[in-house]
């Protein structure tokens, strides 16, 4: 089977972002995404505004990522889609799609871990980039999870250590949130963060035991420090916003960094990778490419349009389910908590 060309269907729902990709083996012939601006106004996803969007975007999403990708629906051979885990309206959507379109053109239907869809990312073939050899941890950072995985095959994960609370891509938005900056927050804490004295503020890190993280009192560390100061200064955020972003991004990689090394160590592995869309963090990635020289690890680092959700991610995790000849029946519903 593994010499036979095939070609999938990949749907992504999981949040607000509507995606549909079309792989052939591992290359990716279209990755398309439909983004939902109606939630800015409210400061974050709002579950049945992103429902309903997803069902407006998924028909169009499918239908330009099929013929950007140059094929025909009869040239598919199955549908992978997000089962979970994520917003349950919104896995739904995607899930009740590619029962529809199994159903008509009467082929399989794969559903995927969204989780594991940001592992497997890196297995999608893109010229100039290697991909990791197994065994090789991963530190899958998002607004919904944040993890330390151990990839020991391509369906073959274990997390080794995840969030106690909040993830750190929440952390990021929530901060920003604080110092008055729009949804979605994190980008635009990057962005200042370039222009700002990252240790010119301290903020508090959480000890927790082994390898799991905390970001929840760091929020509120951040929240009582900046009450504080703007009893004191009214302008104090303004005056002090680059700085206030340097300090805040610092502390949360600090947090991630510190697990990630202790695991390196334990597991004594130098392979390490980083997914989910807080890797597309600039801040992130120079950390990354720092440690790996003074620890001689190997590092993987996504293209920036597999980062966030997309449904090339979705696409090759069906494909290694297809090789092994895993398939869903019209039986399967989505999740909203499913296990990694």
């Amino acid at each position: 089977m593994k010499d036979k060309e095939i070609i999938i269907l990949g749907i992504e729902s999981s949040c607000d972002d509507t995606s549909a990709a079309v792989l052939r083996n591992e290359e990716i012939l279209s990755n398309e995404i439909a983004g939902q601006r109606v939630h800015q106004e409210y400061g974050g996803v709002v579950p049945e505004l992103a429902s309903r969007a997803h069902q407006q975007n998924i028909i169009p999403v499918v239908d330009t990522a099929i013929k950007k990708a140059g094929i025909k629906k009869e040239d598919i051979d199955a549908i992978a889609f997000t089962r979970g885990p994520g917003l349950l309206g919104s896995l739904i959507v995607g899930t009740s799609f590619a029962k529809s379109f199994a159903l008509g053109m009467n082929i399989p239907m794969i559903d995927c871990n969204h989780m594991h869809g940001h592992v497997l990312a890196h297995f999608i073939d893109d010229e100039g980039k290697d991909k990791p050899e197994f065994p090789f941890l991963c530190l899958t950072v998002s607004g919904g999870h944040t993890q330390i995985v151990l990839v020991k095959d391509y369906l073959d994960m274990e997390v080794i250590g995840t969030t106690i609370d909040d993830a750190a891509g929440e952390a990021f938005d929530k901060s920003a949130k604080i110092l008055g900056l729009p949804y979605p927050g994190g980008p635009l804490i990057d962005k200042y963060a370039k222009l700002g004295d990252e240790n010119k503020f301290e903020f508090a890190k959480p000890q927790v035991k082994d390898l799991d993280y905390s970001f929840s009192g760091l929020k509120t560390s951040i929240l009582y420090f900046i009450q504080k100061q703007e009893k004191e200064k009214p302008n104090f955020v303004e005056e002090n916003m680059n700085d206030l972003c340097a300090s805040i991004q610092k502390t949360i990689l600090d947090i991630l960094f510190k697990k990630l090394i202790k695991a390196a160590k334990e597991q004594n592995i130098k392979s390490i990778a980083i997914a989910g869309g807080v890797s597309a963090n600039s801040g992130l990635r120079t950390r990354l490419e720092e440690e790996a020289k003074k620890r001689q690890w190997k590092t993987f680092i996504p293209k920036f349009e597999y980062c966030t959700d997309n449904a090339a991610m979705i696409a090759i995790t069906g494909r290694y389910h297809y090789l092994r000849g895993e398939f869903a029946d019209q039986k399967i519903a989505a999740t909203a908590r499913l296990i990694f």
